[in-house]
């Protein structure tokens, strides 16, 4: 079994123990309704977040102090123009035609005058970057977000998007490279400086939140849904579970 099957075959495995886990979980008192499901994605926000303080941030501060700032500009750019290939999908089947030409010249322009992507010379060129993916398309769709879920080791997201995550998997390129110590090192590299970008955000957090679950559920419910709607949600006060049944 290669790496790249190994991966998707881990992804569906998460996914069903994850539902297998909703069955027996047991449910908190006035549960918000985004979030029937409270008991059980606090349990695995707990798991997450042990993992993050002894594995993930401590190996992400290492990073951030070893390797020069110029080295990590030019990482985030290497993945940001990967994930411009798949937006430029994803903008298309939303039929936002401006949208998918910005990605597509953004890939475009950066992969040839940006040395593979590692110069980001399209936003040097004002060229806007408009992420999307296939999760983000079904909300554009109309498609609900359905009750939020917290999973193990990939952290929030809706129903919605548990459905997408396959093929959001294969629309990420690092997971096609045939070569398995090289997918293997670009996957861990990305984890890491993704998470390195984090840190001081994820300082501001641990300091300010009384409730750091609430917080981050609240604050990324709150990120998807002004992504459907393009910054502009509709008021949510006329019934306020509407999006999660």
């Amino acid at each position: 079994m290669t790496l790249q099957n190994a991966g998707a075959q881990c992804v569906r495995l998460t996914i069903l123990l994850s539902l297998f886990l909703l069955q027996a979980c047991a449910t908190v008192a006035n549960p918000d309704p985004r979030d029937p499901l409270e008991s059980f994605n606090r349990g695995v926000f707990g798991f997450n977040d042990a993992v993050d303080r002894a594995v993930v941030k401590p190996v992400a501060t290492a990073y951030r102090d070893i390797t020069p700032q110029w080295f990590r500009v030019g990482v985030g750019n290497f993945f940001g123009n990967l994930t411009d290939v798949w937006s430029v999908f994803n903008n298309a089947l939303q039929g936002r035609g401006q949208d998918m030409g910005d990605s597509l010249g953004r890939v475009m322009i950066n992969t040839t005058f940006g040395l593979g992507g590692l110069v980001d010379v399209a936003s040097d060129l004002n060229i806007e970057r408009r992420t999307s993916d296939f999760g983000l398309t079904l909300g554009r769709w109309g498609v609900s977000p359905g009750p939020y879920v917290v999973l193990p080791l990939l952290g929030p997201y809706t129903l919605r998007e548990v459905v997408a995550l396959p093929l959001d998997q294969q629309g990420n390129l690092v997971n096609h490279i045939s070569d398995e110590g090289t997918r293997t090192g670009l996957t861990v590299i990305n984890v890491v400086d993704l998470r390195a970008q984090y840190l001081r955000a994820g300082d501001v957090v641990e300091g300010a939140a009384l409730d750091k679950y609430s917080f981050m559920r609240d604050s990324y419910l709150q990120r998807q849904r002004n992504r459907v709607y393009d910054g502009n949600p509709p008021d949510e006060n006329i019934d306020p579970g509407a999006e999660a049944r």
